[in-house]
């Protein structure tokens, strides 16, 4: 099956803006499954900014939504479209003056808003994930003199840039409440199944 331009990239959107399974996002993908739970969870494609595949040509809502209603049916790439590369977020320069209180906008991001991922708050101040854990479990170097500063206000993200990653974590979070109810539907259906083969066999 043809795979999107940027299989990573779209992987990244598809996990934070619907509610596919990992399976179906991985088949379309060319991805492993695994690596895909990986992206979900900030552990791979860290930096990576998503890309659109319905914006591409590559998907249509109509063929997302499809899916989403059924787990067993797979995406299929719309071949009509001719591909193009967009460049979607330049990475934000943070001045070197500034670099001192990145712990300090991590702090903020990590209190304030703690639905955001490791991965987000890396792409938002411009930092490495080792960065981010360290101020998460609180054994940075400089914890104790850490103070909690917007990024916002220290010109490391815009507002907006900040909002969306906001809404794309509310929304990944949504999302993965909704595959984990269907995980559980469907476990529970299979173990009513298996329950009424065994007493047709009694």
């Amino acid at each position: 099956m043809t795979q999107p331009l940027m299989p990573k990239a779209t992987a990244v959107w598809l996990i934070d803006n619907t509610s596919l399974t990992f399976d179906q996002i991985g088949a379309f993908c060319g991805l492993h499954t695994l690596e895909i739970q990986g992206i979900a969870d900030g552990e791979v494609a860290m930096g990576i900014v998503g890309r659109d595949p319905i914006a591409q040509g590559e998907l249509t809502q109509e063929e997302i939504s499809r899916c989403e209603n059924d787990k067993e049916q797979k995406l299929g790439i719309n071949k009509t479209e001719i591909f193009s590369v967009r460049k979607d977020n330049e990475q934000r320069y943070t001045p070197l003056s500034k670099r001192q209180n990145r712990p300090d906008a991590i702090a903020w991001l990590i209190k304030y808003h703690p639905e955001l991922s490791d991965a987000q708050v890396c792409r938002l101040v411009g930092t490495t994930k080792p960065t981010v854990s360290s101020v998460r479990d609180r054994t940075h170097w400089n914890m104790p003199n850490l103070k909690l500063m917007d990024p916002v206000t220290l010109g490391m993200c815009s507002q907006t840039n900040l909002d969306t990653e906001i809404k794309k974590a509310v929304k990944r979070l949504r999302n993965k409440q909704i595959r984990e109810e269907k995980a559980a539907e469907l476990a529970k259906a299979s173990a009513q199944n298996k329950l009424n083969n065994n007493s047709e066999n009694i």
